[in-house]
């Protein structure tokens, strides 16, 4: 990738000074960031065998605090060795690069996609570089986008420029190293090696443990409300860097434009920006560390944060503390999407649990997944779209595959295969109403093996291509035809 890093050389140059001038001081700070490490090291490890020895589970009172203080002294010693110039080395800005260019994604507020960011880049980034290390560089206001969401209403995403998105990858990617260690063992959105997936499963664990009363909590317009003093304020406790704490503030005062129009914002860290998830468990954390201070058994991903205990009436409790904690963060909990019900059939990040035989609890697709699934193929398969079969298989392709991706944990073989043939049952009369005519329907059954009687009495209906698309058509077209089409199988 010679021609990619050439975006660079030029703002080596003028970065070398102040690099040279750092460099004593950094070699001094070396051995006791080594020391203090070593001791960080120590100090985790000793944490987890207390943690392995409590009877009382994995959330123990004052669990995590130890290592929460000595990652954030090591997160201070880094931020004296001047974390703003290890984000724009020119090694880090190229991975960073290459992440925004493999994310691809719409230009922000300057018009510029990133094919074009990058040739303004070879001849301009010397001079935003000198911006950045001298603190002068002002961020540009996001663009804001809104898209609908499954269940009703409007997400509203903020798409800062790729020169932006640029500079909060490489800032990302020099701060999650040391701040996401600090992060509570029960938090998995938006962290390296944790998936949703795995969330999933430790809530399962716990109803399986007798945990079968969820407090369910779900934050209003999380993204858009966080406070940025408090953001702030909570970052600062992490990391040392002025300059950096400073770029980060004016990330989140940049502003959004709306119709042309910038407007100020002194609250939320919108959705679109490679740094937003990492703040959001920034500010999150706290609560996290409160539950694990109480003794509970928890998960969150993002702002979706599930609480098991054993009865409802603990469940109360649990709730009512959790909305003073959000208060004090100046968030509030959404009423309509929180309750405190039973673990079965709740839906959390997709799932569902309900009990099997012999009582062991077992993961499903949720009831709201599954109607959105059967709602995005039905725009798929839609028997008024002007395409081939084959154009629709390849657009039918990409969603099922991720979903199926997804969903694989599902342990309802039934649910599965049901969705299975009502996807080829959808496919069989988009066929029908492609061939359309009489003459041209019986032909193709003919071609495809169906007896003239059958041919006949299916095309003597031509019209009616929902009830056609069951019974004989199910032996004509049957699962080895859309095999060879190419349509995935669910189950």
């Amino acid at each position: 990738m010679p021609e990619r890093a050439t975006v660079w050389n030029r703002s080596e140059e003028s970065a070398k000074a102040v690099v040279v001038a750092n460099k004593g001081r950094r070699a001094e700070r070396e051995g006791e960031i080594a020391r203090m490490s070593v001791g960080s090291a120590r100090h985790q490890k000793s944490a987890q065998v207390e943690r392995s020895s409590n009877p009382r589970g994995e959330a123990a009172r004052g669990e995590g605090r130890g290592e929460a203080r000595s990652v954030r002294q090591a997160s201070a010693d880094s931020g004296r060795a001047y974390l703003l110039t290890q984000a724009l080395t020119r090694e880090n800005l190229v991975v960073a690069w290459q992440r925004v260019r493999a994310n691809a994604g719409s230009g922000g507020v300057d018009g510029l996609s990133v094919g074009q960011t990058a040739e303004h880049l070879k001849v301009h980034w010397p001079q935003v570089k000198e911006q950045l290390l001298a603190g002068s560089y002002r961020p540009r206001p996001v663009r804001r986008v809104q898209i609908p969401k499954p269940g009703g209403g409007m997400r509203e995403l903020g798409i800062p420029t790729v020169t932006d998105r640029l500079i909060q990858q490489a800032l990302l990617q020099v701060l999650q190293p040391l701040i996401d260690p600090s992060f509570s063992d029960h938090s998995y959105g938006f962290r390296p090696g944790r998936r949703a997936l795995d969330a999933v499963c430790r809530a399962q664990a716990y109803v399986q443990a007798g945990y079968r009363t969820v407090v369910d909590v779900d934050l209003e317009k999380f993204f858009d409300r966080v406070n940025h003093d408090v953001l702030m304020d909570r970052l600062g406790k992490r990391i040392t860097d002025r300059a950096v704490l400073r770029l980060i503030r004016r990330y989140l005062q940049a502003g959004i434009m709306v119709h042309g129009v910038v407007q100020e914002r002194y609250e939320g860290t919108p959705q679109g920006g490679p740094l937003s998830p990492l703040l959001a468990n920034v500010v999150l954390d706290e609560v996290d560390r409160e539950l694990e201070r109480r003794g509970h058994r928890f998960v969150r991903y993002a702002d979706d944060c599930n609480v098991y205990v054993r009865s409802q009436r603990a469940g109360e409790r649990v709730m009512a503390a959790l909305r003073q904690c959000y208060a004090r963060l100046h968030l509030k909990v959404n009423d309509a999407k929180s309750a405190v019900a039973r673990a079965f059939g709740r839906k959390f990040l997709g799932y569902s649990l309900w009990q099997g035989p012999g009582g062991e609890v077992k993961r499903a697709v949720a009831l709201k997944a599954k109607a959105t699934f059967k709602q995005r193929v039905r725009w798929l398969t839609k028997r008024n779209g002007g395409r081939s079969m084959d154009e629709v298989v390849r657009a039918l392709r990409g969603y099922v595959l991720g979903w199926k991706a997804y969903f694989h944990l599902t342990q309802t073989p039934r649910v599965m295969r049901e969705l299975d043939e009502w996807l080829r049952h959808r496919l069989r009369a988009l066929q029908l109403k492609q061939w359309r005519r009489g003459t041209t329907m019986y032909r193709e059954l003919r071609a495809r093996g169906a007896s003239s009687e059958q041919a006949a009495r299916i095309a003597g209906n031509a019209r009616r291509w929902w009830r056609n698309s069951r019974y004989e058509l199910n032996r004509i077209m049957p699962i080895g035809y859309f095999d060879r089409l190419g349509v995935p199988r669910l189950s």
